[in-house]
């Protein structure tokens, strides 16, 4: 698996394409096509066949994947977009620290 700087749940900011400056939370990170999938992020349209007698058909709106170096972690103490280092704890786990105001980004 690939390592990828942004993980499930995190509160991102999108820094560039057509939806740059909004922010929202990462649903789904694909690491293989390196990309994200962000609520209410990138809405597409879906055209869709009804499918058997309960299926509805008709146009759908759900989120597109934005390619992940267009993403940037968002610190919850700056509340910014900031880059971020790694850090080991004394209990031996390794977690993200706000390069800006030192703050631990995980949870």
């Amino acid at each position: 698996m690939l390592a990828t700087h942004v993980k499930k749940n995190d509160t991102v900011k999108v820094i560039a394409g057509k939806e740059k400056g909004k922010t929202g939370k990462v649903i789904v990170v694909l690491p293989k096509k390196e990309r994200v999938i962000i609520e209410k992020i990138n809405l597409v349209k879906r055209h869709t066949k009804p499918k058997g007698a309960a299926g509805q058909g008709g146009i759908i709106e759900k989120e597109g994947a934005i390619h992940i170096s267009n993403v940037m972690v968002v610190c919850p103490k700056c509340d910014s977009a900031v880059r971020f280092g790694y850090k080991l704890l004394e209990d031996g786990n390794k977690v993200r620290v706000c390069k800006k105001c030192e703050e631990v980004i995980d949870k």
